[in-house]
C-alpha cells in the first residue's frame, strides 16, 4: 500500500505544475505605504519587495495613491505593478538616493526576470527648462536623478507604464540581456537636456515596440560607454519627438555595435531624424531602417538633418572606427534640410543602401552656417564640420565604399528651389557604386545645377534615371580624381545637357554607353 501511494504521489507531481511563488502578491499598503505624495513610502516599498523576494519571487503592487520616493531596488523573480491610479514621484532629495550606486528611483544590479508593468505612472519631477532654450543659460544642478538604471540584469520587462518628466535619463539598461519594453509612454519636457527615452548601453537582445517616446535628448539612444557590444536590438512601432536625435547610435561607442533593426517608426519635430555617432573607435554593423517617416523641425537650427552619419575622432588619441553594411528602405523625410552621410579619408563607410526615399522639401533652409551635428563632447575638428553640411545638395554622401542609391526622389517647393537651387545627390569621394533611378522636381528651369552631382567619384554606375523637360544637366562631374563613371540605361534625352564635367575631369572618366548603341 505504501508503495502505491508513493507511485500516486511521484504520477502527480508530473501531471500537476508546482505551484510558484511568484503568484504571490505584495501589496505595499501592507508594508506600511501611505501614498498620499506627503509621506515618503520608499522604505515600505523596499520592504514589500524585500518581502517578496525571500517568499521566492512574485508581484509587488503599488495601488492607486501618490507614492513619494527615493531608490528602490529591484530583486530576482519581482514584477513591480503599478496599479492604474498610482504614481511613483521621484524625491528631489539627494539624502533619498545611494550615493555609492545609483542616483536612480528604480535600480537593480545582477538581477534576473524582473519586470516593471501595469497603467500607473512614474513621475521625475523634473518640469523646468534647462539647458535647451536659445539663447537662454542656465546653470546645470549638482544633483539630478534618473527613473531607472538596471544594470547586468537578465531577462527584463517593462510594459505599459507612463513615465513623466525624468529629471536625466529615463531608461538605462548597462549591459542587460533579453530585455523587452513595450507600450511604454515616456513625456519628458521637450527643453531639458540629457532627459533621454531609452538607453540600451552594451546589452544584447532587446526589444522595443509600441512606445512613445517625448525627451528633451535622443528618444532610443544605443551606446556602448565600456568596451561590450551593443547587439540584436530591435526596435518597432515606436512615435518619437526630441530636441535632439530620435533614433541614434553612439556617441558612446567604445564597444561594437551590431544586428541593429529599426522598423515602422514616426519621427517628428526633432533636428536629426536618425542619427550614426562614431567618435570612439569601434564598428557599428548590419543595421537595417525600414518604413521610417521622419518630419525635422525648426528650419533656422543650423545642425539639422533627418538622416546623419558621421565618423571622427572624439579626442586626437582616439582610435577610427568604422561603419558598415547599413540600410534605409522605405524613409519618407520631410525637412528643409538634406540628409548627410559621411565617413573619413581613413575610414570610408562600407556597403550603404538607400532604397525607395521620398523627401518633400516646404520650406528649403539656409545652409550658408549649416554644420555638422555633433551629438556628443569632443576635442577635434576639421573640414568634414561644414564642408559636406554646405554642399547644395538634399542627399550628401562622402567618403563611401560600395553604394547603392535606388529611387530617391526629391520634391522640392518651387519657390524653395528658386530660392536655394540644390541637386537632389552629391557624392563626393565615393566609390564602387550604383545610383539608378533619381529624380528631382523642379527639374531645374533656369537653374544650373544637375540632378546628380559626383566630385572625385571612381567605379560609379549611373542607370535607370530619366530626366525631365528642362534639366540642365542630369550628371555633373568634377575633380581630377574622377575615374570610371559608366552610364546605361538611362534616357537623358529630355536634359539639356545630359552630362556636364569640370575642366579637371579627364576625358575618359566618363562611359556613356548609351550613346554607342
Amino acid at each position: 500500500m505504501r508503495q502505491k501511494y508513493i507511485i500516486l504521489f511521484v504520477t502527480l507531481a508530473i501531471i500537476l505544475p508546482p505551484i510558484k511563488a511568484s503568484t504571490a502578491v505584495f501589496n505595499v499598503r501592507d508594508y506600511g505605504a501611505k501614498g498620499d505624495q506627503k509621506t515618503n513610502d520608499s522604505a515600505a516599498v523596499q520592504k514589500a519587495i524585500d518581502a517578496c523576494n525571500t517568499a521566492g519571487g512574485g508581484t509587488v503592487l503599488v495601488p492607486a495613491g501618490n507614492y513619494l520616493s527615493g531608490m528602490i531596488r529591484l530583486r530576482s523573480h519581482i514584477t513591480l505593478e503599478l496599479d492604474a491610479g498610482a504614481t511613483l514621484w521621484a524625491s528631489t532629495d539627494r539624502r533619498d538616493y545611494d550615493k555609492g550606486r545609483s542616483r536612480h528611483l528604480l535600480f537593480a544590479d545582477g538581477a534576473h526576470h524582473i519586470a516593471v508593468v501595469g497603467f500607473g505612472a512614474i513621475n521625475g519631477q523634473g518640469t523646468a527648462d534647462l539647458g535647451r532654450r536659445m539663447g537662454v543659460k542656465e546653470e546645470m544642478p549638482s544633483f539630478r536623478t534618473g527613473i531607472l538604471l538596471f544594470q547586468n540584469c537578465e531577462n527584463v520587462t517593462i510594459r505599459d507604464v507612463t513615465i513623466l518628466y525624468s529629471d536625466a535619463w529615463t531608461v538605462h539598461l548597462k549591459r542587460c540581456e533579453t530585455v523587452f519594453i513595450d507600450g511604454v509612454t515616456i513625456i519628458n519636457n521637450y527643453y531639458r537636456t540629457n532627459s533621454d527615452g531609452i538607453d540600451p548601453n552594451s546589452c544584447r537582445d532587446v526589444h522595443i515596440s509600441n512606445c512613445h517616446i517625448v525627451a528633451g535628448d535622443d528618444c532610443i539612444v544605443l551606446k556602448s560607454t565600456d568596451p561590450y557590444p551593443c547587439e540584436n536590438v530591435v526596435v518597432t512601432n515606436c512615435t518619437l519627438e526630441t530636441i535632439a536625435t530620435a533614433l541614434k547610435l553612439g556617441t558612446e561607442s567604445r564597444g561594437d555595435f551590431r544586428n541593429i533593426h529599426f522598423s515602422n517608426c514616426t519621427i517628428r519635430n526633432s533636428p536629426v531624424g536618425i542619427g550614426f555617432y562614431m567618435k570612439d573607435g569601434a564598428t557599428m554593423e548590419n543595421v537595417t531602417f525600414s518604413n521610417i517617416s521622419i518630419e525635422t523641425s525648426t528650419p533656422s537650427l543650423y545642425s539639422v538633418c533627418p538622416i546623419f552619419m558621421d565618423i571622427e575622432k572624439r579626442n586626437t588619441d582616439s582610435s577610427i572606427g568604422r561603419i558598415r553594411d547599413v540600410m534605409f528602405r522605405d524613409i519618407t523625410i520631410r525637412s528643409g534640410n538634406g540628409i548627410l552621410i559621411q565617413g573619413m579619408p581613413e575610414s570610408p563607410i562600407e556597403n550603404l543602401t538607400m532604397e525607395n526615399i521620398i523627401f518633400r522639401v516646404d520650406q528649403a533652409s539656409d545652409y550658408s552656417k549649416r554644420s555638422k551635428h555633433i551629438g556628443g563632447r569632443r576635442t577635434t575638428r576639421d573640414e568634414r564640420d561644414t564642408r559636406y553640411a554646405r554642399q547644395p545638395s538634399y542627399v550628401t554622401i562622402a567618403y563611401v565604399h560600395g553604394l547603392l542609391l535606388e529611387n530617391i526622389r526629391v520634391l522640392i517647393a518651387r519657390d524653395g528651389f528658386e530660392k536655394y537651387e540644390r541637386c537632389a545627390v552629391s557624392g563626393h569621394e565615393l566609390e564602387n557604386g550604383t545610383i539608378r533611378s533619381i529624380y528631382r522636381s523642379p527639374a531645374g528651369a533656369g537653374g544650373q545645377l544637375p540632378i546628380v552631382a559626383l566630385e572625385n567619384c571612381r567605379r560609379m554606375l549611373l542607370t535607370g534615371c530619366q530626366a525631365s523637360p528642362e534639366t540642365p544637366a542630369f550628371l555633373g562631374l568634377r575633380g581630377k580624381q574622377t575615374a570610371a563613371i559608366s552610364l546605361v540605361g538611362n534616357d537623358l534625352r529630355e536634359a539639356v545637357r545630359p552630362v556636364i564635367r569640370g575642366e579637371d575631369v579627364p576625358a575618359s572618366a566618363v562611359k556613356d554607353l548609351d550613346d554607342k548603341r
